[in-house]
């Protein structure tokens, strides 16, 4: 139940890091092991030396001398047998082999003319003659012996075996060196023609920031245009805005209709845990930039390097700002850079150094905020085009139903609605899958609905009493949907719709929103009782104690005065300090407490009385809540209009018509 109201629709993206389990100072440990690698080569030497020993010694010992190949069978005859057998005419055939100095042995009786090997000695010359001698069929012959070339070969695989290894080893520790050295060249990535395929046609939602870059481009490809009345071609522009609003996408346009050389690069990738690395970075990086003149240098989160120099607990990081210094020097020093336009992106132009943003290095600063309706509507047809999607589907409604949503979130709605469409087996995107993905992207993942009990009836009360009283409250947006499924941790949710783009809130509104926001905790109050209230409205009492301070610190809307009682909290590391002071004194912040328990007792009261008037309307819509689960605004309003007594007439009821009518 908490989470209940969502007036402003806005996500939080939240980064996991994790730790090194090694590290110290932001610095891992791990280097330092690197440090002994002569050992190591020297151990790898060693053990393929080894090997190369062992098998140089194992082909040896099989192919050195016959005797060792030798392998005795029971067809092999020894040369003391041989020569009884021969005294004692059991020979019928001898066949000697000159090459491997074996004669084939053919006895008497012997199955199938088998014939017998027998080693012989080179130093008996009597041999041939006893044979002979014995009438004894006899031949000799010469056969190929491979024995030889065998192990040549062996021997020539075992070298280059060993070279290889030497050539790995020797090309590691060269590249190893060679990083070592090239700490300092520039990681940019460089597109002599950029092929982002991008152009502005696929920017949509930022007219305005377009018309800015066009004339960049327009530069690049017609300078003298501008020159031939003395306009110098601006040295840098800085993109402005919240995250996703599109600022490295208008930099790839920029690239892809510029038609130049383009180097891309994050600031984060100029600062090494080495001193004198990003600013040497820097220069390579603006060297590389001249020699390809006119060209495009885009640096992506430059507040890694820019940020304002001598801030923080214990001075600035000296290798960040020789970073900075560098770079501001390279931009605009005694050395010019012309036809090197430096485009930079930023979510958080508050940190940035004031020399960086000076005219001369940052000529334009470009805001690229949220969309509007308008601008809304155009991201989602870009990013229609290429998704099956029903004709049924009004992308104005979705625009409506979106404000605050980045190009980004627009993107991510559009995706999830495609992912939805195709786990349900659906053949093209329906309204269905866009509600469902815009619930799943502000409020979290469907969760399993309650049964019915008395912990749902009284979640049932709460939501049905933020959406009556936000409908009864003048100024208050429209009620969306009412729904009992938990989405989010919150065991329901209630939505509401502006009817036109945020902007400046007067007292009355914040007043409805207040009143609106305690609608929960003043059904639980009038249904179940003081004593019956849960911890569900924790979350809207956190936010009605916000605005209420707002509205006497901040905004000057109390009998207090048009004072600013509490001023803007500074980071500690823009100087600011760490401790925290009241801009007023005890006294005051007396009277300012009081005036916040006012704004939010009055505020209180008025839902009470606004839930005890429509007693039977909150009944019947909670009945018809618990069976459906989920109801949405035009239903519920002819359910109020139906039910409530007090629509009889009067500016609430003109409005209620109106709603119908849109509806």
């Amino acid at each position: 139940m908490e989470n209940c109201q969502i007036q402003q629709q806005t996500k939080l993206d939240i980064t996991k890091s994790e730790e090194a389990p090694s590290s110290y100072g932001g610095v891992s440990l791990t280097p330092v092991r690197r440090l002994n690698r002569q050992p190591q080569k020297t151990k790898a030497i060693t053990i393929i030396g080894r090997l190369a020993a062992g098998w140089m010694i194992l082909t040896t010992c099989l192919l050195a001398t016959p005797v060792l190949a030798q392998q005795r069978s029971k067809n092999t005859l020894s040369y003391s047998e041989f020569l009884e057998k021969l005294e004692s005419n059991q020979i019928t055939k001898v066949e000697i082999d000159e090459t491997t100095n074996k004669a084939n042995v053919v006895l008497k009786g012997s199955q199938d003319d088998a014939p017998s090997e027998v080693l012989l000695f080179e130093q008996d010359q009597n041999l041939i003659p006893k044979i002979r001698a014995k009438n004894i069929d006899f031949s000799t012959k010469t056969s190929i012996d491979h024995s030889t070339t065998v192990g040549i070969l062996l021997n020539l695989l075992i070298i280059m075996v060993l070279l290889s290894g030497l050539i790995m080893i020797v090309r590691r520790s060269a590249n190893t060196s060679g990083q070592a050295m090239n700490f300092g060249r520039s990681k940019a990535k460089f597109q002599m023609e950029a092929k982002t395929n991008i152009q502005f046609d696929d920017v949509a939602g930022i007219e305005e920031a377009k018309e800015e870059l066009q004339e960049v481009v327009t530069f690049l490809k017609e300078p003298e245009k501008f020159t031939a009345i003395g306009a110098k071609i601006p040295r840098g522009v800085l993109l402005v805005g919240p995250p996703g609003t599109g600022k490295t996408l208008l930099a790839k346009a920029i690239s892809g209709e510029a038609g130049v050389p383009f180097f891309s690069i994050s600031g984060s990738e100029f600062v090494e845990m080495f001193v004198g690395v990003g600013a040497s970075r820097v220069r390579d990086l603006f060297k590389k930039a001249k020699e390809n003149a006119p060209c495009l240098v885009f640096i992506d989160e430059i507040d890694a390097v820019g940020r304002q120099r001598g801030t923080g607990i214990g001075g600035g990081n000296d290798e960040r700002e020789q970073t900075l210094n560098q770079l501001l020097t390279e931009m605009d020093g005694f050395e010019g850079n012309s036809g090197i336009i430096v485009i930079a992106a930023t979510n958080r132009p508050d940190v940035l150094d004031k020399a960086f943003l000076r005219p001369g290095r940052f000529d334009r600063q470009v805001i690229v905020d949220y969309p509007d309706l308008q601008g809304r509507l155009g991201i989602l047809e870009v990013h229609a085009r290429g998704k099956k999607i029903a004709p049924e589907v009004s992308l104005e409604a979705i625009a409506r139903r979106t404000p605050g949503f980045s190009g980004a979130d627009l993107a991510n709605l559009l995706n999830e609605a495609a992912i939805l469409t195709a786990r349900r087996h659906k053949q093209a995107v329906t309204m269905l899958e866009v509600n469902d993905a815009v619930d799943r992207i502000v409020a979290g993942m469907e969760g399993v609905p309650l049964v019915d009990s008395k912990s749902k009836r009284l979640i049932a009360y709460h939501e049905v009493g933020h959406a009556i009283v936000a409908t009864m409250v003048s100024g208050h947006d429209p009620v969306e949907k009412v729904t009992l499924i938990p989405r989010g941790g919150a065991g329901g949710l209630t939505w509401f719709t502006p009817d036109e783009e945020m902007g400046l809130e007067s007292k009355s509104k914040i007043l409805a929103k207040i009143t609106a926001t305690l609608g929960g905790r003043a059904a639980e109050e009038e249904v179940f009782g003081v004593d019956e209230v849960t911890q569900g409205a924790s979350q809207d009492i956190q936010a009605v104690t916000s605005f209420a301070r707002q509205m006497v610190t901040k905004f000057g809307m109390s009998d207090l005065g048009a004072l600013a009682l509490e001023g803007q909290d500074q980071p500690v590391f823009l100087g600011g300090d760490s401790s925290s002071r009241n801009e007023y004194s005890e006294e005051v912040a007396a009277q300012i407490d009081i005036r916040i328990r006012n704004i939010a007792f009055d505020c209180l009261n008025k839902a009470r009385n606004i839930i005890s008037e429509n007693r039977l309307a909150i009944d019947r819509i909670v009945d018809l809540l618990i069976e459906r689960e989920t109801i949405d605004g035009k239903e519920f309003r002819e359910l109020l209009a139906k039910f409530s007594p007090v629509y009889g007439s009067g500016q609430k009821a003109d409005q209620m018509r109106s709603l119908l009518s849109k509806s």
